[in-house]
């Protein structure tokens, strides 16, 4: 049994940490270096850093910053934002990510994933998909451009399809659940999960150490990712892998 991960994210505007609730009122939380070096001695499995105007505001992720970042880091890294071609990739990977994530412009352009698994492997191609609950459709509906714009798409087909061609693993954020604290949504993430043969990372709603046992158990996440509980010092990763260890849950 593959153990389980803790992963916090950098949520970047303009070059510092913000972090809101169900992706609007935004607050600073800080430097993402800063915090970046903080998280790799805390004991994080990974860090996930999410330049999140970027396709929003049509431009690149600061690749200055990335670099900056990686340069304190011996856990894997993954970046996402703004990226829409294999060159894009490249820089990233280059300034020291070891995995992209890719949102809107996989949406918009499916062949990107394709060509960059083909390109650098499937375990470097992370498809991140933002899903709201839509009563009419009975099931959650996923969203591109940092949460502002609704698709045709369904949750569960989409993150079969980015599978299909050749997403390594699906990062997948509650929208409704994103900054409110009380617990992750166990049926978005158990529906993802048992759908599909990647890792799926359980992101939105974390508040305490029970909810990453819940994600993991009910939500039969691979991995927890977490923000402000973790920025605002409310818990820490070490303080939630003891809980994990304790309850017989396998982490690093």
């Amino acid at each position: 049994m593959l153990t389980k991960r803790i992963i916090p994210c950098l949520d970047v505007k303009e070059g510092r940490v913000v972090k809101g609730i169900q992706f609007v009122e935004l607050r600073d939380a800080g430097d993402p270096v800063e915090l970046a070096a903080f998280y790799d001695q805390e004991g994080a499995d990974e860090l996930v850093f999410l330049d999140i105007s970027a396709s929003h505001e049509g431009r690149e992720t600061m690749v200055e910053v990335v670099e900056q970042v990686a340069g304190k880091l011996a856990i894997p890294f993954t970046v996402g934002g703004g990226i829409n071609t294999i060159e894009d990739m490249k820089r990233l990977l280059r300034a020291g990510a070891d995995k992209v994530s890719l949102n809107t412009a996989a949406l918009l352009n499916r062949e990107l994933i394709k060509s960059g698994a083909d390109y650098f492997g499937s375990q470097c191609i992370v498809v991140a998909i933002d899903a709201k609950y839509d009563e009419t459709l009975g099931s959650w509906r996923v969203y591109t451009h940092g949460g502002r714009r609704e698709t045709e798409w369904e949750v569960v087909a989409w993150a079969k399809e980015a599978v299909r061609l050749g997403a390594g693993e699906i990062l997948l954020t509650s929208m409704d659940s994103d900054g409110e604290k009380k617990g992750f949504n166990l049926a978005l993430t158990k529906a993802v999960s048992s759908n599909v043969s990647v890792p799926v990372i359980a992101s939105g709603g974390a508040g305490e150490a029970s909810h990453f046992l819940a994600a993991f158990e009910e939500g039969m996440a691979d991995a927890a990712l977490a923000a402000s509980i973790f920025h605002y010092k409310e818990t820490s990763v070490s303080e939630v892998k003891a809980f994990l260890k304790e309850k017989g849950v396998l982490v690093r």
